[in-house]
């Protein structure tokens, strides 16, 4: 038996090759899930859509602004119309502006505010209600950051949503956890994703001393991450609700 066989699974911010969703989602669906994908990037969900239908997964994907209450109704309603349950949700989608405090704009906060944070609490309670309502229980997993558990200059505003994202999952274990509705959160370090890439190649001088100051001396892989998210997904940890799972090759540990 597959690890995630016949559940029903929402991922979101799927698009980005490479990247925590898109790694997530083809796991989830070689162990056996009845996926759902959405991003705001369409092309990139088709992408992501056709290669886990090339290998035989199944999956459904639609563009989500997942700043949106009306869309996030809207996804659960599809996914309780198509499919009549929701076993597992993982709030992937998320930015990174990193620049000094100094240099931020009330805009550039927000905004990053309102995809890291806002997205997680409209999904999760959007999530909880859907599970509730079927009764039987389900995980939620939610992204967050090793910034959001140390200081790391330079990414305050990313820091800020990502401890929020850390502590309002822990409460809402809490709220759930006698339904058997998990919680978790998922701290990754320094992963090679295009979003990480990308401030690499604008600060290539930087790659060198990031990767030093990792203790296993090499980013992560995304494929990392998403076992990380597939376990807190899966039947494996039902008795784990409310915590924090930390992928960083030893970075916080020091």
């Amino acid at each position: 038996m597959k690890r995630l066989q016949d559940k029903v699974c929402l991922v979101t911010g799927a698009a980005s090759n490479p990247g925590l969703g898109y790694a997530t989602a083809l796991l989830f669906a070689q162990e056996g899930a009845r996926l759902v994908i959405t991003d705001i990037d369409e092309a990139g969900l088709a992408k992501c859509a056709a290669e886990i239908t090339e290998a035989g997964g199944e999956v459904v994907y639609w563009k989500q602004d997942v700043t949106s209450e009306a869309e996030w109704q809207h996804t659960m309603s599809e996914i309780e119309r198509r499919f009549g349950r929701l076993d597992a949700l993982v709030n992937n989608a998320g930015i990174a502006v990193l620049k000094p405090l100094e240099a931020f704009t009330l805009a550039e906060y927000e905004r990053q505010m309102q995809v890291n944070m806002t997205s997680v609490f409209l999904g999760s309670q959007a999530g909880v209600a859907l599970m509730r309502k079927v009764g039987d229980g389900g995980s939620i997993v939610n992204m967050s950051s090793t910034a959001g558990l140390v200081g790391v200059p330079g990414v305050s505003v990313y820091a800020a949503s990502k401890g929020g994202v850390r502590l309002f999952s822990k409460t809402v274990a809490m709220e759930t956890a006698a339904e058997n509705i998990r919680c978790n959160t998922v701290h990754p370090g320094m992963i090679a994703t295009n979003m990480q890439l990308l401030a690499l190649r604008d600060n290539p001088e930087q790659y060198e001393i990031l990767t030093n100051s990792i203790p296993m001396r090499s980013m992560g892989k995304p494929e990392d991450i998403a076992q990380a998210v597939l376990f807190l997904a899966s039947d494996e940890s039902a008795y784990i609700t409310g915590t924090e799972l930390v992928v960083d090759g030893g970075m916080t540990a020091q």
